[in-house]
């Protein structure tokens, strides 16, 4: 988290410097840097970049459910059944998460929880990109005198998409590059490693 703060810090503070210098190139003044808080330039950027992580991370957790990869430490072995605590026991132990005692629908959703949080923020995180790309976009457009595309029709843009799948497609790679990697690679200590001399054949750490 602290990397994460000491990021958007360095992400605010140079986009900030990025905008005055356009708006000095079409002979317009500075934006403050408060108001440069709520601009649309800086809030799309955010919301962009965070559409494709969490974009990622849920289909990563949702898909390594039902999906394997033999040999790889990001896999559950597919030889192996469910794990311990992920089979319904009997009777559900005293310490057991609270929805876990409250019943059959209660259960179903806390046991999908995380990819269901996971896809709400994405999908959380694709609407505010796709409404303040519009508004930068709209403001483009105004400042050269073109007509303004209304938010829903921005939906239907390629700049919009162009945007998400240029992030979507790094996050993709990544994801499969590490899921591969990691069945030949090894990194002494690390949880995302194999152990050093197990044999590539091995699946999961």
């Amino acid at each position: 988290m602290l990397l994460f703060v000491v990021s958007i810090i360095g992400q605010f503070l140079t986009g900030w410097h990025v905008q005055n210098q356009q708006l000095q190139l079409h002979g317009e003044q500075p934006i403050g840097i408060v108001a440069f808080l709520k601009d649309p330039l800086f809030l799309a950027t955010v919301f962009e970049n965070w559409e494709s992580e969490f974009l990622q991370m849920s289909a990563y957790v949702v898909l390594t459910a039902f999906l394997f990869q033999r040999g790889s430490a990001e896999s559950a072995d597919p030889d192996e059944g469910a794990r311990e605590g992920d089979r319904r026991p009997l009777k559900t132990p005293a310490d057991a998460p609270a929805p876990l005692h409250r019943g059959a629908l209660a259960r179903w959703l806390y046991s999908r929880s995380l990819g269901i949080v996971l896809v709400i923020l994405f999908l959380a995180s694709f609407v505010m990109h796709w409404v303040f790309s519009a508004k930068e976009a709209a403001a483009e457009a105004a400042s050269h005198g073109q007509q303004t595309i209304p938010t829903f029709e921005y939906l239907t843009s390629a700049q919009l998409w162009f945007e998400s799948f240029q992030n979507w497609q790094s996050e993709f790679l990544s994801t499969a590059v590490i899921v591969v990697l990691s069945i030949f690679l090894r990194q002494k200590g690390s949880p995302e490693s194999k152990p050093v001399a197990a044999p590539h054949g091995q699946t999961g750490v």
